[in-house]
């Protein structure tokens, strides 16, 4: 007696019977897609949206946005002939300021297009760096608020007796070779040699001036002159909360004679910053709500599509019996409103109790709309009769022959 051989079925089968599976509910299969789709979809968009909104609050409430105050030099703008905005001892005036921590004057060099800046002098064949020469007075470039790599920052003791360093960020010192200040490397600017004191690794405020040169303002001015018209800008660095404070009256302390000679620039306003917050968390929940009612549409239309299906015997039987095509489409219109009036109240409940689970956990106050409580179930309705818009279609368009041959 030989043994019975046991079926086997080849993975080419399986796969022409999944797809001949799908092709037979094309509908089906489609919405089923779609369901995991949204669902694979919201977790990814829930976690951006979550991200994106988080980084965006903590942008908007950036302590060193909080504490900075730029101050523009618009004298040019006033009067064509007042010079320059800023008086030569213009952080010594802001000392009688209260809540300044740092601050200091400071602009970009406008050299010669020819004056190179790089490890020899211009025309000994080294290559130039491309590096801009900035201006700073010690209080501006502490203001960048610096993280020193090597050496040190150049100081009030510097600046009065116009030395020749400069500070250079860590990215500038490799592309220039040096990795140690211990043989007092030195920098060419032009023919204008500079020790370099200090390399800073990081400014985390105007970062983008790492890759420039910093030279003492009074070295800068004996070399090449005081600034242009509107070059110059004041950085100031507060303490937390003074900063409009000091932007009312800073243009004051330093331009008692002319203060309409200083723009200054404070931060935005903490009530703006509440408000653009409110806004963009408002914008969040709304997209989440939004995403989490598509799925529910999804998931009513798949069942209402199920039961069309299923029932398509029964559907033939009624109209058989007489039902005409719309009394059909009303049915399955009335199930999925109906399911989804019923999910909406649920889900409001679901909801709130969610609400006071989380508050009561953190010792927080429940807060929920009246309006949100009223429209939620009324969402659920409007979401429930538009998924079964599809299957009521087609539900009324079964044939009663077709339908009682199945």
């Amino acid at each position: 007696m030989s043994a019975v051989t046991p079926t086997r079925l080849s993975v080419r089968d399986t796969l022409a019977e999944a797809v001949a599976g799908m092709l037979r509910r094309p509908g089906r299969a489609v919405l089923t897609a779609l369901g995991t789709v949204l669902g694979v979809g919201s977790f990814v968009a829930v976690l951006g949206l979550t991200a994106t909104i988080s980084a965006q609050i903590d942008g908007r409430f950036d302590e060193l946005t909080a504490t900075e105050v730029a101050i523009e030099d618009v004298a040019g703008r006033q009067n064509e002939f007042a010079g320059p905005g800023f008086p030569a001892d213009a952080e010594r005036r802001l000392r009688a300021v209260a809540g300044i921590e740092h601050a200091g004057v400071l602009w970009t060099v406008r050299l010669d297009p020819r004056t190179a800046v790089g490890p020899l002098p211009s025309g000994a064949g080294d290559p130039a760096t491309g590096a801009a020469v900035v201006a700073a007075s010690p209080g501006a470039v502490a203001a960048l608020v610096p993280t020193l790599q090597q050496g040190r920052l150049y100081d009030d003791f510097a600046e009065r007796g116009h030395e020749r360093v400069v500070v250079i960020g860590s990215g500038l010192a490799a592309r220039l070779g040096i990795t140690t200040l211990a043989t007092r490397p030195a920098l060419y600017i032009g023919q204008e040699p500079f020790t370099v004191a200090g390399i800073v690794e990081d400014l985390r405020r105007r970062p983008e001036h790492l890759m420039s040169v910093l030279v003492p303002r009074a070295t800068a001015e004996q070399l090449w002159g005081p600034p242009p018209p509107g070059a110059a800008t004041m950085l100031i660095s507060t303490e937390l909360g003074a900063a409009r404070q000091v932007a009312d009256l800073a243009p004051s302390a330093l331009r008692p004679d002319h203060p309409e000679y200083l723009k200054a620039v404070p931060p935005p306003d903490p009530r703006t910053l509440r408000s653009g917050v409110t806004a963009d968390l408002s914008a969040l929940f709304l997209l989440l709500a939004g995403i989490c009612l598509v799925i529910g549409a999804v998931g009513i239309a798949n069942t209402t599509l199920v039961a069309v299906l299923e029932r398509t015997a029964e559907i033939g039987l009624r109209r058989a019996l007489g039902a005409r095509g719309r009394h059909v489409r009303a049915q399955f219109l009335t199930e999925s409103a109906a399911l989804g009036a019923l999910g909406g109240l649920v889900g409001t409940s679901l909801g709130e109790l969610t609400v006071i689970a989380v508050a009561v956990a953190r010792d927080w106050t429940p807060v929920i709309h009246p309006a949100t409580v009223a429209a939620a179930p009324l969402a659920g309705l409007v979401t429930g009769l538009l998924a079964g818009l599809y299957p009521a279609w087609r539900a009324a368009r079964v044939e009663p022959a077709e339908a009682l041959r199945r």
